[in-house]
């Protein structure tokens, strides 16, 4: 009885626009549909969206066709591979994002674009023989496709958006960059006016009214005084000579 109520709890939930729950080592280590699970590799020591201070482990996992199983042989096209990195926090993870994505867009080998596929804001990643659908999630990023395609499965996406919703902005290409951990740091604050000991505002003043000091310190102006010219000296006094007595 234990095991059906926790049975239909798990449907209901699913069934009332829930999430599956993200796997514990981040990928889906079973078949997705027609999709068949055949590798996990992980903690993967690559991290491809790398964010400062934020520590992260990449997991892995390979998927073929049931085709290609049946048949025995397996074809670029029959092989999808899903990469997940999961960090420690969510700060930065989406702006580390679309940095990543605007650099390959710079880069004339990658085709970058911003899409929806499965109902989720993506980045499809496509040039030099590989094809990529990438999004952010709150403390992960996923990314999903493989070398020697042309695109990337719409089915295979949809599964793991359900579990990882995207969080990628509009206009992530173009638009503004998604704030950071440093957006997020107070600003100092200017210190107060002290009368006794005033400093020199150096990013509002007229260098034609005030003259800064230089870094050897200059020597202090002369006065009005001091600026004149010294007098001439007084002439000698003239002596008398004595006069001679008769």
């Amino acid at each position: 009885m234990r095991t059906l109520c926790v049975v239909v709890a798990v449907t209901v939930a699913v069934g009332c626009g829930g999430h599956p729950p993200i796997p514990k080592r981040l990928v889906v280590e079973s078949d997705l549909g027609s999709w068949k699970f055949r590798r996990f590799q992980g903690p993967l020591l690559d991290i491809e969206v790398w964010v400062d201070g934020n520590k992260a482990e990449a997991y892995s996992a390979s998927y073929i066709t049931a085709d290609a199983e049946q048949r025995g042989r397996i074809e670029d096209k029959d092989l999808v591979n899903v990469f997940v990195t999961g960090y420690e926090r969510s700060d930065g993870v989406v702006r580390a994002t679309v940095k990543l994505a605007r650099r390959l867009a710079q880069d004339g080998g990658y085709q970058v674009e911003e899409d929806k596929i499965a109902g989720a804001r993506t980045l499809t990643i496509t040039g030099r023989g590989e094809a990529w659908v990438m999004w952010p999630s709150n403390q992960h990023v996923v990314k999903v496709g493989g070398r020697g395609r042309s695109d990337v499965p719409t089915s295979m996406v949809a599964n793991y958006v359900d579990r990882y919703p995207s969080q990628l902005p509009g206009g992530a290409l173009e638009g503004p960059l998604p704030p950071g951990p440093d957006d997020a740091k107070p600003k100092a604050a200017k210190p107060e006016y002290d009368s006794t000991a005033p400093k020199p505002d150096l990013d509002h003043y007229d260098p034609s009214k005030v003259k800064l000091p230089d870094q050897q310190g200059d020597a202090p102006a002369a006065t009005d005084d001091a600026a004149k010219p010294a007098p001439a000296p007084a002439p000698p006094a003239k002596t008398r000579k004595p006069r001679r007595s008769k």
